[in-house]
């Protein structure tokens, strides 16, 4: 029989909720307020990592280098409004509620404060031992450190966890740690990416989470 874990950690977006729609508002106010509000933002591909890491992107496409000032304003915008458009993806709620006995967490790359307006917003925030995220002084911003950071605050054993998550920055964060990792595909990655960056299973129904914990293959 399986050994379940000690402890499962959930990436956010992508994984628990759908927050495309916010995120692509915060970012076309940004794009506005650095002069680029005529032109429609493609995220394609995008969500998941650092927002560091997407606005260069994104602004790389106008020549535009102010990654900095794009923040500040995607975040404001973000905190007032943009947070409010997510929802969880069909089926995550109740998977939530079925394990509900397995400590539970949150470890996504997204400010800690936006994770958990969301998670309060959608009545869930309680389902969690901790909500956990990026942080201002940007120490957190790698999801090795962002893991590696929960494992220690909670004494967990890396070896008895598992990371939940629908890109390569979810996976390889995990592997960094020791810890169990599963790719999931109703997210904002492929199983490509997934499979690439080293996933040990890749699931695309959020039911299948409970064979995985319990070691049953759903039926």
């Amino acid at each position: 029989m399986a050994i379940p874990p000690a402890a499962i950690l959930f990436d956010l977006d992508g994984t628990l909720v759908d927050s495309e729609p916010g995120i692509r508002a915060s970012a076309q106010a940004a794009l506005a307020a650095l002069g680029h509000g005529d032109v429609e933002v493609s995220l394609d591909g995008l969500i998941g990592p650092p927002l560091d890491e997407v606005m260069a992107q994104v602004l790389g496409r106008f020549g535009d280098d102010r990654v900095a000032e794009a923040i500040l304003a995607y975040r404001a915008h973000y905190g007032a409004e943009g947070y409010l458009a997510s929802e969880f993806y069909p089926g995550v709620a109740e998977v939530l509620e079925q394990l509900a006995g397995t400590p539970l967490y949150v470890a996504t790359s997204k400010r800690t404060v936006f994770a958990r307006r969301i998670l309060e917003h959608l009545g869930k925030s309680g389902a969690f031992v901790g909500i956990y995220g990026s942080e201002p002084d940007g120490a957190l911003d790698a999801k090795a450190d962002l893991i590696a950071d929960i494992l220690r605050r909670h004494d967990l054993a890396a070896h008895r966890c598992l990371m939940i998550g629908d890109r390569r920055h979810d996976v390889v964060g995990a592997q960094a740690n020791g810890v169990g990792s599963v790719g999931v595909l109703w997210g904002y990655g492929d199983r490509e990416e997934l499979e690439s960056a080293g996933a040990q299973r890749i699931i695309s129904d959020p039911a299948e989470l409970i064979g995985v914990v319990s070691g049953t293959p759903r039926r």
